[in-house]
């Protein structure tokens, strides 16, 4: 199913909610007294290696990221009208509880705040996934997903072929591998409008920076896990670290 780019970047925009003072907050409560525009800026002195500002967000990136793939994956088991679909789905769960879990074995050990909410402009997508229906579901499914995954793979490479921080390092080969499944089983749904992808990877709509921030989490708050049923499998990595 085609999606012309009017619609595409209508279902981009989908939730986008008012910036909050919390949002204005976040990056101080990640241990950042003046917020800095420089990603290559060392942010803490860390036993595994100096933390920039690049990697303390690839780490937040990372989790939210799962804040609304997760539930994501979950609406495809129940909602989708494919085998593959589903399959997606199941793919989608297990990569991110793994990814997870990862996130909340090492922010601990970084000093780094992770959020229990996805940023707005993802809680919109999955408001827009769970009011889908039938076919519409299976194609949204398939390409929203399926940029947002586009858009995050090069950034991974990135932050791999720069970080000095072997806790970050670990994350990234994880969620290479991770992002790379997810983009195959997307793709093999059928389901994916190549033209659009392309040009909503290329074009990305131009939020405030309250959109696409996730909202700090309460003061003291615990830290929300990913947990997939049990019993499920799990086709994609589990979490490459032991206890340090």
């Amino acid at each position: 199913m085609r999606m012309s780019r009017n619609v595409a970047g209508t279902v981009f925009v989908v939730g986008s909610l008012t910036l909050t003072l919390a949002a204005l907050a976040y990056p101080a409560m990640l241990g950042v007294q003046n917020a800095s525009s420089s990603p290559s800026r060392i942010i803490a002195r860390t036993s595994t290696g100096p933390l920039t500002e690049a990697d303390r967000d690839f780490v937040v990136k990372v989790r939210a990221a799962g804040l609304w793939e997760f539930p994501s994956g979950e609406l495809a088991l129940t909602k989708g009208t494919t085998q593959p679909v589903r399959t997606a789905g199941e793919h989608l769960i297990s990569g991110h509880a793994a990814l997870d879990a990862e996130c909340r074995l090492i922010a601990p050990q970084l000093g780094i705040t992770l959020p229990n909410q996805a940023s707005p402009q993802q809680q919109g997508f999955v408001a827009t996934l769970t009011a889908d229906h039938g076919k519409q579901f299976d194609a949204d499914l398939a390409n929203i997903l399926r940029v947002t995954h586009g858009q995050i793979f090069p950034a991974v490479a990135k932050i791999r072929a720069t970080t000095e921080n072997s806790l970050v390092r670990e994350l990234a080969d994880q969620a290479n591998d991770t992002v790379l499944d997810h983009i195959s089983v997307l793709e093999k749904t059928g389901l994916v409008d190549f033209d659009s992808v392309l040009f909503q990877e290329t074009t990305p709509p131009k939020l405030p920076a309250g959109d696409v921030t996730p909202p700090a989490p309460q003061p003291g708050a615990p830290v929300v896990a990913l947990t997939p049923p049990a019993g499920s499998a799990s086709p994609t990595p589990t979490p490459s670290s032991t206890v340090r």
